[in-house]
């Protein structure tokens, strides 16, 4: 099940907050992690019970920590412990196949794939109870004492599937006593209906150019810079647009979960880019891997190793295939020479804005196009090889497509935050009035396209 639906919004999330609201405090926990498990359970009955796995090896792992808390070695054992189920399970869901054409094409044999398909929000829940059992080793939090409690942090259905990443010590308080006032409600509901509008009205109006595009046999090099910003903005929309949902859904509840996107595409440098951009998976890397690794208090050809070794982790995490692994260790690459040989280069911000858009455009199209193949004759034609400098398919879609590519540019921007700005200076009642005719139209809009069943893709579904 996902957000930008029908059964979603019209009956699980209304059936939800009402039973959610009724309950008294103490039940609330209670409540959530039921209607936690039917939302995960809707899609795959079968992978719950991973989930619940999951849980139960990391909250007893935290429980075996405190009981040892004057035994090093044994709270070690536990850690060890927890690193190896969350990874094993990771590895074997979502890597097995990706492994077994590795072993067949280094060998020259042929093992059969497995074929399993993909438990959703494998890559956040098994990232979040790992990270408990890593902080409660590291005395950053205090093991949690309820299964109930540890449960509901686990299986949190808004940020169940994409996110963002929430570590246990950001919600612990609110997990065990938080309030809902009328003001939270109305912030996450306007919160919730932004990401909603974002994913539904941009995302996918967007997105159906990017893949027209790349299944066009006449290719040019307009049109692929054209089909690279219809998924740059795309992918934006799509993600940004169900961490707002999350987040909205969160703050209805009562809970406070972290920003995941600030604005990534007015970054003057990679470096600012990835700063802005899936703010809670950076933050996951840097903390457990980078840090660890020794970050840049090493030698320079050790830290070369670590910008490459998590690059390459951040591109496996997002999936098993080549074009991701490429992914990872393209950003690894362009990072260290930012680094190293251009942070001390002084140019005017609009060129290093330009700089910046172009590196982002080539990214998402390594990132977007899984087939090796298709992925070297699409960047050819981004870089005028073989191909012809603008064709006719051009001319169409962006006549077609340039309304609402213009819209996604401004949405992609800080402009409508600043125009609000002013607005609450201004406090007027007409002022509040429009907005909510406006939220209103683009709601009915928006249900329109979900009854009439359009082109309505979740890119970070399948991680």
């Amino acid at each position: 099940m996902v957000f930008s639906s029908i059964p979603f919004l019209f009956f699980f999330l209304v059936f939800f907050f009402i039973v959610y609201f009724i309950v008294p405090k103490k039940y609330k926990n209670i409540v959530l992690l039921i209607f936690s498990l039917i939302f995960y359970a809707w899609g795959e009955p079968i992978y719950i019970l991973l989930m619940i796995f999951s849980s139960l090896v990391d909250y007893y792992n935290g429980i075996g920590m405190l009981k040892n808390d004057n035994n090093p070695k044994i709270r070690k054992r536990y850690l060890i412990i927890s690193i190896i189920v969350n990874l094993s399970l990771l590895f074997f869901f979502k890597y097995i196949d990706f492994f077994i054409e590795i072993i067949n094409s280094i060998f020259n044999i042929s093992i059969s794939k497995l074929h399993l398909s993909l438990p959703i929000g494998i890559s956040f829940f098994t990232f979040q109870t790992m990270s408990y059992s890593i902080d409660v080793y590291r005395r950053k939090i205090n093991t949690e004492h309820s299964l109930i409690d540890f449960m509901t942090y686990v299986s949190m259905f808004p940020q169940l599937i994409a996110g963002p990443i929430v570590r246990y010590d950001v919600i612990n308080e609110e997990l065990h006593e938080r309030d809902i006032t009328l003001s939270k409600l109305s912030e996450g509901f306007i919160r919730f209906l932004r990401g909603l509008f974002k994913k539904v009205l941009l995302a996918n109006n967007i997105g159906l150019l990017f893949d027209t595009i790349l299944n066009l046999n006449e290719m040019s090099f307009m049109l692929s810079w054209l089909g690279a910003l219809a998924f740059t903005l795309q992918i934006y929309f799509d993600f940004s647009g169900y961490s707002d949902m999350a987040i909205g859904i969160g703050k209805m509840i009562g809970f406070t979960y972290p920003e995941n996107f600030d604005y990534p595409y007015i970054s003057k440098s990679i470096t600012e880019f990835w700063r802005r951009w899936h703010i809670t998976l950076s933050s996951f890397f840097k903390d457990y891997v980078y840090i660890p690794l020794g970050g840049n208090k090493v030698s320079v050809v050790r830290h070369i190793f670590n910008i490459l070794f998590v690059w390459m982790l951040t591109g496996l995490w997002h999936g098993a295939n080549y074009n991701f692994v490429l992914w990872g260790l393209y950003y690894g690459i362009i990072l260290l020479i930012e680094k190293y040989f251009l942070k001390n280069i002084k140019c005017n911000d609009i060129i290093k804005h330009i700089y910046t858009i172009i590196i982002i455009m080539i990214g998402w199209v390594i990132f977007a196009i899984d087939d090796i193949s298709i992925l070297s004759s699409y960047l050819k034609s981004m870089f005028l090889i073989g191909v012809p400098f603008i064709n006719k398919y051009f001319i169409y879609y962006f006549k077609n497509y340039f309304i609402i590519l213009i819209i996604g540019i401004i949405f992609s921007t800080p402009i409508i935050k600043k125009i609000e700005n002013i607005e609450k200076n201004i406090n007027k009642n007409y002022i509040y009035i429009l907005r909510i005719i406006i939220y209103l139209v683009l709601f009915i809009i928006t249900v329109s396209y979900l009854v009439n069943d359009t082109y309505n893709p979740f890119l970070y579904f399948r991680f």
